[in-house]
């Protein structure tokens, strides 16, 4: 699992989840404005500034380990 800086080019989407570099906890980023991001930390709705979070980058065989099926049974 590597961490990049957010930039112009890796933008920041809803849901995605974000590294919060002074907590160092994993959040969940809700909304995305100018120079602020709001995120859900741990049940709370937290805003902060851009530079003290990171995005979390995953290489394709993470990504499979992380991977879950789902059910499948409502979907006949």
């Amino acid at each position: 699992m590597e961490f990049e800086e957010i930039t112009e080019d890796a933008k920041v989407f809803p849901g995605e989840f974000l590294l919060h570099v002074p907590k160092k906890t994993i959040v969940v980023c809700g909304a995305f404005k100018g120079d602020t991001i709001r995120v859900l930390d741990n049940g709370r709705l937290v805003e902060d500034k851009v530079q003290n979070f990171k995005k979390i980058k995953l290489n394709d065989n993470e990504r499979e380990e992380r991977y879950v099926s789902r059910c499948k049974g409502c979907g006949r």
